[in-house]
């Protein structure tokens, strides 16, 4: 009766997530002197009342698709990558855009940012590598023990991979992708020439809720277990999160701002990514807090606080992130390491529904770090 109890006790843990108003379906070094700036973008220069939405943008065509193979341990992942660039000469500087963890994640997020700051590049030689994570996307889904370390090695692995002498190379990431590459560096570990954090965050959707003490550990511990097993770990995750109406809550609740941009065609096109084998092994361990790069909001400061002087770092906050996850964001208007700190519209996914808003913000701080002429 016990045990009874207790495993009631985890189903009741878990179907408060959906609909928990914070629940998150699912982001040579050279020494700079920066001066830390706060923005807040401007109504009247931008458009809020049509956003770009990926409903509404038109379709981004990649100059180049693939996969690469990355060996971790004794798993071998097909990860998806694709390149957007125009016909250029000479060295360029590539951006890496790394799209929000989550169990619906995907290089599409970052599309329409991509084709957006590549039309604005004038006189600034770029190209955008978009990257699925594993076990995410359009990248293959082995059972494995997915944790902040490794998606840590993935980043720092990647990396390495696309880096080259020639290129400089600039990190995008949202949600927690940008935590993780923010941490990687601060570990030395990867050297960009500048970060941009887009929605930042740290705490997965149970743990930002539910906090992280040995109790609910444990629970934790035991929903992961159970998400993972053939049978009821399929049937939890249907109940969880593959399904077109848990998916279209999210989406409007706290995903994106607007929900008249989270159509009938988006909500399905979301949904096949959840139907695909072992897509429940990420957002199990994303959903319990084994993919969160910090335990606490000052270990969160410390990562850019680690970075001051050292690498250029843009933080866009939103106006329509949950309570919870808005507060942490806004923790870094004045921390010590974030060299611009800028306000848009949007919710948690806001480079994904207002890219070109998104894109302006990006663009600008690339023009004022390296001496861009548009």
């Amino acid at each position: 009766m016990a045990m009874a109890s207790f495993a009631i006790s985890i189903f009741s843990l878990a179907s408060l997530a959906p609909t928990c108003k914070n629940y998150r379906p699912f982001l040579s070094q050279t020494t700079y002197s920066f001066k830390s700036i706060s923005i807040r973008a401007s109504a009247t220069s931008l458009d809020y009342s049509t956003p770009s939405s990926v409903n509404e943008q038109k379709a981004l065509k990649p100059t180049k698709t693939n996969y690469w193979e990355w060996k971790f341990k004794d798993n071998v992942i097909d990860v998806y990558y694709e390149e957007h660039e125009h016909e250029s000469t000479g060295p360029q500087k590539n951006i890496l855009m790394i799209p929000t963890i989550s169990d619906v994640s995907t290089v599409e997020e970052w599309r329409g940012v991509a084709k957006d700051i590549l039309e604005r590049s004038g006189k600034l030689n770029l190209r955008a590598t978009i990257v699925d994570w594993p076990g995410l996307g359009f990248s293959s889904r082995p059972k494995m023990d997915y944790d902040a370390d490794v998606m840590e090695n993935f980043v720092v692995d990647f990396i390495n991979e696309i880096s080259s002498s020639e290129n400089d190379l600039l990190v995008f990431g949202g949600g927690h992708a940008a935590t993780i590459v923010v941490r990687a560096a601060k570990k030395g570990l990867v050297k960009p020439k500048a970060i941009a954090a887009v929605a930042p965050t740290w705490a997965g959707p149970l743990p930002i809720v539910f906090g992280r003490d040995s109790s609910m550990q444990t629970r934790y511990g035991l929903l992961r277990g159970i998400l993972r097993t053939p049978g009821a770990g399929w049937m939890i995750y249907n109940m969880l999160v593959s399904n077109e109406g848990a998916i279209q809550s999210q989406y409007k609740s706290h995903v994106y701002a607007n929900p008249q941009n989270v159509t009938p065609a988006f909500v399905q096109s979301r949904y096949k990514l959840t139907t695909e084998k072992g897509s429940r092994y990420v957002p199990a361990a994303f959903l319990t807090g084994l993919l969160d790069p910090v335990n606490s909001r000052d270990e969160f400061l410390e990562l850019f606080s680690g970075l001051e002087g050292k690498i250029p770092i843009l933080v866009v906050s939103t106006e329509g992130s949950p309570k919870r996850s808005k507060a942490e964001m806004e923790a870094l208007r004045e921390a010590r390491g974030v060299s611009k700190f800028v306000k848009v519209a949007g919710a948690l996914l806001p480079h994904e529904e207002y890219p070109s808003m998104v894109a302006e913000e990006l663009y600008k701080f690339l023009q004022e770090n390296f001496e861009v002429n548009a």
